[in-house]
């Protein structure tokens, strides 16, 4: 059976996902990304789709419950490199996908969870690097 990698980048878990999604797979990775959150303490995880030219309604819940998954484990999930026709089949089968917010690469992804993150303590990046004080005061 095939995996699909998980890389560290930071803070930040990056999902490429290269291969056609069966089933077993889009279970798998559920398993395998809930497990990296906790071990690594992740706070953002990003799914790439580029490659997928369709998605099925499976593969689209799958995508949801990852990111109920991951907002539970105290991680914010984007999924990145959405192709119009996913878009459009997502939207035909009825699927919101509720939770999950996208961008239209990896590099807006980030930007998006480094944001996230920047709300959530009310700070910038700056302050708590000049300061010190992300650390003291959260």
């Amino acid at each position: 059976m095939e995996r699909v990698p998980v890389l560290k980048i930071g803070d930040i878990l990056l999902v490429s996902i290269q291969i056609d999604m069966s089933d077993q797979t889009a279970v798998t990775l559920q398993e395998d990304l809930a497990e990296r959150i906790v071990a690594t303490g992740a706070h953002g995880v990003i799914i790439d789709i580029t490659a997928l030219d369709i998605v099925d309604s499976f593969v689209g819940r799958m995508l949801s419950t990852i990111a109920s998954i991951s907002k539970v484990l105290d991680a914010e999930t984007v999924v990145v490199g959405m192709r119009p026709a996913v878009a459009i089949t997502l939207v035909e089968l009825g699927l919101s996908l509720n939770g999950i917010r996208t961008a239209l690469n990896v590099e807006r992804g980030m930007e998006l969870i480094a944001a996230t993150r920047e709300d959530d303590f009310g700070l910038d990046e700056a302050e708590d690097v000049e300061s010190g004080s992300a650390a003291t005061s959260a």
